[in-house]
């Protein structure tokens, strides 16, 4: 069963993608996240800028089931300025090296104000042999936040943008959320958009121990393999529903949980995927092994 995004949500995922917030300076996308939020939650953040949404329904009285999704994204830190006035930055979370050359990119200043740029790399003219068979040495540098922006293919339900790891996560939390405000729940509903996740799933480390879950959802944004793994072998194909990661290298996801959501799916009619991943991690990982050991699965759009 497929159901294309209404107005509303693309707007809001429009907004949330837009939202300039790498890991550590995440103020904006909490901001967009706050705005939404307001009308079903009542709304908190602690000094890490996690962001709690705490359903209006809510009792105290009951088990607490967490949503999460991270809202920062990987991005870059001016490390200093050279003679000629270009920059060395370090990265904020893990980037494919061969994917910054000739990237457009905003450079925030003192002020706040939003400098553009261009990631620039020694042209092949220059290049030693070494330098060329390693496709990119940067030698010119910019940074901080990709400059790209949100549009939205209707005729194909394609979305493009920046920062789908993990703002789509945090739209999907958003819209559960509101979508469950009107039910009367046997749990008490609290969504957390945490950060510094590509950072090494720091704010969640606070975020659990302060909501204290009985069982927890991860939403994730995971990276499709649709175009370059052999048919049998493909876990998470564009339009085929959002994947459910029975482990990668951080978790091994509580299988009877995981198997539930699997069949109660497979029962309403629901495009899932399941997948077995041999690299990334998730804040899944960190939820799971805290407090008493937390039941959680992860799922990625």
């Amino acid at each position: 069963m497929k159901i294309k995004p209404d107005q509303n949500a693309v707007t809001m995922i429009q907004e949330l993608s837009d939202a300039k917030a790498p890991s550590g300076f995440e103020d904006e996308a909490v901001a967009v996240a706050k705005k939404y939020g307001a009308e079903f939650a009542d709304v908190e953040e602690d000094c890490l800028r996690n962001l709690y949404l705490r359903s209006k329904n809510n009792t105290g009285n009951k088990p607490v089931f967490m949503l999460d999704a991270h809202s920062d994204e990987v991005g870059l830190m001016v490390h200093s300025i050279k003679p000629n006035g270009t920059l060395r930055f370090v990265s904020l979370g893990g980037w494919s090296d061969n994917s910054l050359p000739a990237s457009k990119v905003l450079v925030r200043n003192k002020y706040g104000n939003f400098i553009p740029g261009v990631i620039a790399a020694k042209p092949p003219h220059f290049m030693t042999p070494a330098e060329r068979q390693n496709a990119g040495s940067t030698s010119i540098q910019s940074l901080v936040i990709s400059d790209v922006h949100f549009s939205y293919d209707e005729e194909h339900d394609v979305m493009i943008g920046k920062g789908f790891d993990c703002r789509i996560g945090c739209a999907a939390l958003l819209e559960t959320m509101r979508r469950l405000s009107d039910e009367n729940l046997n749990v008490d509903l609290v969504g957390v958009l945490s950060t510094q996740e590509e950072l090494g799933e720091r704010g969640v480390k606070v975020a659990v121990g302060k909501v204290a879950p009985q069982i927890a959802l991860c939403f994730e944004g995971c990276p499709a393999d649709d175009t370059f793994t052999e048919p049998y072998a493909i876990q998470t194909a564009l339009k085929k529903g959002p994947m459910l990661r029975f482990m990668d290298k951080s978790i091994v996801c509580s299988p009877r949980y995981q198997r539930y959501v699997l069949d109660l799916a497979e029962e309403k009619g629901l495009d899932v995927q399941s997948s077995v991943r041999e690299g990334g991690g998730n804040n899944g990982a960190i939820i799971n092994t805290s407090l008493d050991g937390i039941p959680v699965i992860v799922v990625g759009v």
